[in-house]
Formats: C-alpha cells, structure tokens, sequence
C-alpha cells in the first residue's frame, strides 16, 4: 500500500495498552482518509445510543494519503467523535506538527477509547506508546501544558491539549496546538476531558510511504511555486481571512448582536486593517507558504492569533468594537480550549436574555470586563455558567420563554460567523452541514451574493452539493488545508496529481465525488442512527430568527429569508442526494454507494425508502 502507512493506533485507556493495527486497503480506497476514517471507525465501533462522555466512546485522530508530505498546507488532521454538544458525528480539523507526526510515526489514525482512572499524557514515539502522569498539568492552560511538554520533547514533536473548557467537560471544547491551532468544534476537548486526557506528545521519524517519491517532491515545489503567482497571494498575507470582515459589513451579513443584524456600527474597529496596524507576525500550519494566523499584541500585551471567525464572533456578534479587546478575548479562548465560535454565540445569546430580563445577570453588549469574567464561570461551570457551558440548544431549552427562536445554532451547533438573513443557499449550507452549523463543508456566501442572493433556484442547490462534495467530502479525506483551492484559487488538478503521486492511482472527478458523497453520506447516516425516532427534517432548519425578524438596519434593512422557499429547497437538495423527505438517505443510495450493510443497520433505527 503507497499513499497510506495502512496502520492504525488503537489505545486503551482504561487499561493503558496500545496496539498497531493493520486495518484493509478497500478501507483506504473507499474512504480515502481524514473525515473518512474517522466516519468509518465511529460508525463499526460505536454502539447506537453511545453517550459522548462514557469510556465506550472513541476519539479519532485521523489524517490522510496527502498529510504530513511537503505539498501546499498538508499539516492537517481531523478529530473526530460522538459529539457531546449535538448528540451525532462530531469533528473538527486543525493544523499542527501532530498531523505530520502521526504519519511519521507509521499511523493513519489514532483511535483511543476508555477512559485513564486519572490524568494521563500519551506520549507516541514511533511505534512505542508510553502512559504519562499528568496530574500536575491538570488546571493548567493548554498553552502552558504545550509549554511545558515542549521542553521535554523534539523541537517539530506533535502536542495537542486541552484546558480547563476540556477538563471541565464544557461542550463545546476543543483540543489546542500551538498557542492557537483549535480543532474540533463539537466538543472534541470535552471529549478528551471526560477521558482524563490531558494532551498527546507525537513524535515520528519514519518516511511517509509514496508511489512516485521523486514525482512528488517536483510537483509539490510546483504547487508553492503556483501559489506565488495568484493574484490575491499578497493581500492574502497581509490579512488571511481578517478581510472578510469588510465583506461581510457590505453586504450585511456581518453576524452582530447574537445574528440580530447584519452590519455593526463598530466594524471598523476589528476589520483587517485594523489588525495590520497591530500585526506583529504570522503563524501557520506546518508546510505552509500562505499563513493565515495574524499574531497581535491584545489589551493585556499577550499574543493572540486572529482570524475572521474567532474575531467577529468575540467582536460584533457581542457588541465589542475594539479589537485588542477581541484579541484578549480569543486568547483566552485558545488557553482554556474554548471553541470561540460557539463561546461567541452562547455570550451573544446570554447578552440577549439579559436584555429582555430572561436571566437575572446582567450583562450589557460589548461590556469587556464582565464578558471576561463570564468566560472564567463558563470554563469552570460556575454561576451562569454552568447552564452557557451545554451550549445555547441546551441553555435554551432551560430558559425558554421563546428564546431557542434565537439560539443560533443547526443540530446543537452554534453557527459560524455569517448572518444568512440575505443568503438562503449559506443558510442550506449551515442546515445540511454533516457536523451542524458550519462554512467548512460548504463556503458559498460569496458565490452566492456575486450571482443572486435571493435565488432558491435548483441550480443553487447544485452548486451547493458541488461544493460539499469538494471541500466538506474530498479535502477533509485527502486531508489538506482548503485554502489553497478556496481562497486563492489553486486548481483542482494539482490534488489529483499530488493523489496520484503519493497513493498511484488515478482519481478522476467523478471517482473523487463518489468517495466524498460515500463519506458524507455514511455521516448522515450515523446521525440519524444515533437520533432514532427523534430525526426530523426540522433538524436541517435554521434558526427562526432569520424567518421572521427582518433586519432593521444596513443597506438590506426589511430583508429575511422565506420558509416556504427554504422548505422547497430542501426538499431539492435531498432528491439531488437521493434521500427521502426526511433527508434519510434511500435504500438504493446507500447500496449504490457500496454501504449495503450501513442500510441493514440503519433499518433498525429508522423507516428508509426502497
């Protein structure tokens, strides 16, 4: 097998044991790796019903045949697991030394289950695993945990933490490299937390299998070369993704004041020119000439690495227009191991209920110091926060009073930074997410608003399964930073000469959808196992706020999406991706995807069309 080591790491914690695995190559050809992994494990391991926080649940660590090799921004691998915060598949991806590591080291993936009886540290050398005590980095930040592990460790070893967000089991915590690199949305650092592991240390020497070596090594210096020559590379490094900010001003789908509106008074404030006047440096992934971490000194004089979603969720989403204070905010997020997105929401929702008199806190939009202090109750569960730490699904259903109609998230995940009052094909991207509400899978704001927002056509639908099938399917199991491809335009064609280097087989676009449209749809499968009777269509449906309250300010003001058209639309991308009129995939889809046997299993849980 080239392309793959065609070894797993299995761990026990419970009875700290490690094997090496080899696991079969039609593994490999059918799910190609990263996100597919990960699905396939999950799914042939985990009982239905499994609950996120039990020993029986597993955490993948998972990468894919193009990880860890020197081609544009391979640095990536996914965590995966049964979500604590949403109850179906959960993962995340983040690049970090671990992802190169874990293929250095012989593995594809890393599966670990049980649960240690107290802290541990696994630390991976090669093909030795060794149980470490880590009772004496419980409490601590994840940026002092890697501190300190680093000391110990080769200078280019792996170290992915959690904080006290993780070790508290706060649910939508996330596991932390590098001072900044997050993964794992759906509460993946929880997972890790109920585990009582603290992080892992991945240290590996061995070279990554390849077909065609010498091919690789030219057409990878190529893809750098290439990536030079985009029109927009220069501004790229100026400012990553911090651009979207005035974009999204724009066109008023700026999320602010918990996705109320779609512009901010304050914008200015936090928007990328902003940041370059506070640049400091970059930060990137591992083998990366296009680094998108914009490092600032925030308001305590501490480092904080930027992005679009981090800053506009801590910023305009909870009224701060200032943006070392953001800065400070999002640092804070990374050392606890918060996910900022959902911690900018469940403050954006809290901040709403205090305004309409919901909770007896009182906690005004943009108030800098009670929103830190805020963050402090909600990564140790105290105060208010132990009811904002379930997230907002949870935090609505416990107070109520018609507050889950703006608790933004799809599926129990919070939404990311795009306020889809104007954009109903982003809102379908959000509600048939495979992890709940997320622009990963599908990124089509910007495609949607050049070519008419306020189209519900059948060929929005197509672009949108197109666009899922690309990033949410082939870049998740490659597995690869999209940026290269989305943000500066590096053609497609390259991934199939760099899979074709590294595995030796040739992947055509229709071969390459029909892997990711297995892998999604074998997602969708496992959520709605693990959901049963309580599965509903309702599940892929936005948030009621931006059905019936209009914006009221901004160029767009009066404007808000229509359920019926949204409904109809639904029901278009589930016949494109033969599925029933409860989005459960049919019979004939599973089979012709070769998952006969995921649709014996699903039978038992859920009435599936011939």
């Amino acid at each position: 097998m080239k392309g793959w080591t065609g070894f797993f790491l299995k761990i026990d914690l419970t009875h700290k044991k490690a094997t090496t695995e080899a696991y079969d190559e039609q593994i490999a050809l059918n799910f190609m790796g990263g996100r597919g992994f990960a699905a396939k494990i999950l799914w042939d391991n985990l009982k239905q019903g499994t609950d996120p926080f039990s020993p029986e649940n597993l955490l993948v660590l998972a990468t894919g045949p193009l990880t860890g090799i020197g081609l544009p921004n391979s640095g990536k691998f996914v965590i995966a697991s049964k979500s604590p915060l949403t109850g179906g598949y959960g993962d995340g991806n983040s690049g970090s030394w671990a992802a190169v590591n874990i293929r250095k080291a012989g593995y594809d993936a890393i599966i670990i289950g049980g649960k240690a009886s107290t802290p541990v540290i696994i630390h991976i050398k090669d093909r030795t695993c060794e149980f470490l005590d880590a009772k004496s980095f419980w409490g601590k930040s994840s940026f002092e945990t890697e501190e300190q592990l680093r000391k110990k460790s080769s200078k280019l070893a792996g170290i992915v933490s959690i904080g006290p967000a993780g070790e508290n089991l706060v649910r939508f915590a996330t596991v932390v490299s590098q001072e900044g690199r997050a993964g794992g949305r759906p509460g993946m650092g929880a997972v890790m937390g109920s585990k009582n592991l603290k992080a892992l240390v991945i240290e590996g020497s061995q070279p990554i299998p390849l077909a065609y070596p010498e091919e690789m090594k030219k057409i990878a210096i190529d893809g750098y070369k290439e990536l030079l020559t985009k029109p927009t590379y220069k501004f790229w490094k100026r400012q990553g993704t911090m651009s979207t900010v005035d974009w999204c001003q724009e066109n008023s789908c700026l999320p602010t004041y918990n996705f109320k509106q779609g512009v901010f008074d304050k914008a200015e404030g936090i928007n990328g020119f902003t940041m370059e006047k506070m640049k400091i440096s970059n930060r990137g992934c591992p083998q990366c000439n296009m680094t998108c971490g914009n490092v600032v000194k925030d308001s305590e004089g501490k480092d904080s690495e930027l992005d679009y979603e981090n800053v506009v969720m801590l910023g305009s989403n909870i009224g701060l227009g200032n943006l070392r204070q953001v800065a400070t905010l999002n640092r804070m997020a990374d050392e606890y191991s918060f996910d900022a997105i959902s911690l900018g929401s469940v403050i954006g929702f809290a901040m709403e209920a205090s305004q309409k008199g919901l909770i007896p806190e009182k906690i005004g939009w943009g108030d800098f110091e009670a929103i830190k202090a805020l963050i402090h109750d909600i990564a140790h569960k105290q105060g208010l926060g132990v009811t904002l730490a379930e997230g907002v699904r949870n935090a609505a259903k416990k107070i109520g009073e018609g507050s889950s109609e703006w608790a933004m998230h799809i599926k129990g995940l919070e939404i990311s930074a795009y306020n889809c009052h104007t954009a109903p094909g982003m809102a379908l991207a959000y509600g048939t997410s495979s992890i709940g509400a997320h622009h990963k899978d599908a990124w089509i704001i910007t495609w949607e608003i050049k070519t008419g927002r306020d189209s519900y056509s059948q060929a929005k639908v197509e672009y949108l399964i197109k666009t899922q099938l690309i990033r949410g399917g082939a870049f998740e199991a490659f597995t690869v930073c999209r940026f290269p491809y989305n943000s500066l335009g590096l053609e497609l064609e390259w991934y199939h000469k760099y899979l074709r280097a590294s595995t030796g087989k040739d992947y055509s676009l229709d071969k390459l959808n029909q892997v990711s449209d297995r892998i999604l749809t074998l997602i969708r499968t496992f959520w709605i196992r693990e959901y049963g009777n309580k599965w509903s269509r309702d599940l892929d449906i936005p948030p009621m706020r931006w059905f019936k309250e209009p914006l009221t300010d901004g160029n767009l003001k009066g404007a808000k999406l229509d359920l019926d058209k949204y409904q109809a639309m639904l029901n278009t991308y589930y016949a494109k991706r033969g599925w029933d009129e409860n989005g459960i995939p049919k019979k004939s889809t599973l089979k012709k995807l070769g998952l006969q046997d995921e649709a014996l299993q699903l039978e038992k849980y859920a009435k599936m069309e011939e």
